[in-house]
């Protein structure tokens, strides 16, 4: 008898409870926060596509439902390098994108997620939160209705694949290779010929010829890529993107609508990501790098120091030519660097002896 009475009792509150629930939905549906993103990557994409996908879920769950998340990957609504002017216009609330793609509005936007002997993940990661990289990315950001976050990483990417073997500077001669940014304008001083490809385009004009050589990101996802079907020679490491951080780029007019609350929200859920996409990077790349070499015969080359003193030079030239643009994309620059001496010396001294001496110690026990 007691059995039946409590259940029958526990009945009734839940049925209160849902009642309770059915009344106020309409309440939230009315104040739910539209939250429209538009991707630079393939849907589904492992590292650069799930990692997109991942944050909206974590915004959506975060915010406990309040936002109304619509996520489309590159050409679901608009084209891989259309995300910046649909945001900017207002037709989408954000994009997640790389801001280099944006750098013939302003050269600035190459330093927010990569340029040419740059900065690594955790150089990038100081120079934004403890520096004044967030503050210049802000300022730049504004002048196109725009307030950008980094949600994700993906560490130093590899040099590319090239149909032959680059042992001069005088082998990039003439090379139509796919790489964005002011790597490519590196490459352009070298004598090539840069393309700029979205993600979903490069397999289909390596295969065919159209390009000679690409840069993507590193042996994850260069692995799903398929590049090895048209290329074999597999180079290391690249000067053009040693950190790159994406962007979660957001029409400026709606992220000043939020509350307080919603903006710590996003930055939370942009930070988490940030250091969880690039684990992730890191703990795939080293085991697609083993299948790239042993399953498919991929050829596995450093480039020299002869190769990569020429893209010094002619990434100084670039440099020279992108601080004459404006006031901010010299103060960018000037920023840049300073963090870059300060900040590398200290991963220098720790970090990157620290390495040298493990390989060294590990190599000698066998």
């Amino acid at each position: 008898m007691d059995r039946r009475n409590f259940i029958k009792t526990a009945g009734t509150g839940a049925v209160a409870g849902v009642a309770a629930t059915t009344l106020a939905t309409p309440a939230i549906t009315q104040s739910r926060i539209p939250l429209v993103i538009v991707s630079s990557w393939p849907r589904d994409f492992p590292g650069l596509g799930t990692g997109a996908q991942r944050l909206a879920a974590r915004i959506e769950r975060l915010t406990e439902g309040r936002f109304d998340v619509q996520y489309f990957a590159a050409g679901e609504r608009v084209g891989a390098f259309d995300a910046f002017d649909a945001v900017a216009s207002g037709d989408a609330q954000a994009y997640h994108s790389a801001d280099y793609y944006w750098k013939g509005k302003h050269p600035g936007w190459a330093y927010f997620t990569s340029v040419p002997f740059g900065l690594t993940y955790t150089e990038h990661a100081a120079w934004l939160n403890w520096r004044d990289g967030q503050q210049l990315w802000d300022e730049l950001a504004a002048e196109f209705g725009l307030k950008c976050l980094a949600p994700g990483n993906t560490g130093v990417q590899m040099g590319g694949w090239f149909n032959k073997e680059i042992n001069s500077a005088e082998d990039l001669k003439g090379l139509k290779m796919r790489i964005p940014g002011l790597g490519g304008d590196v490459m352009a001083k070298l004598g090539a010929s840069p393309v700029s490809l979205p993600g979903g385009q490069i397999y289909e004009n390596l295969v065919s010829g159209a390009i000679d050589a690409t840069e993507w990101v590193g042996p994850w996802n260069d692995y799903f890529m398929k590049f090895y079907e048209a290329a074999k020679y597999y180079y290391y490491p690249g000067m053009h993107e040693p950190g790159g951080p994406q962007s979660f780029g957001m029409n400026k007019s709606w992220w000043e609508s939020l509350s307080a609350t919603d903006q710590e929200i996003i930055k939370a859920a942009c930070e988490a990501e940030f250091l969880n996409l690039m684990a992730e990077f890191n703990a795939n790349n080293g085991r697609y790098l083993t299948k790239l070499i042993d399953e498919h015969g991929v050829q596995l080359r450093k480039f020299n120091d002869d190769v990569y003193d020429a893209f010094g030079s002619a990434a100084e030239a670039v440099f020279e030519e992108t601080r004459q643009h404006s006031d901010l994309a010299n103060r960018i620059h000037e920023s840049f660097v300073a963090a870059r001496a300060d900040v590398g010396r200290w991963m220098n001294l720790s970090d990157a002896a620290y390495y040298a001496q493990r390989n060294r110690v590990l190599k000698m026990a066998g």
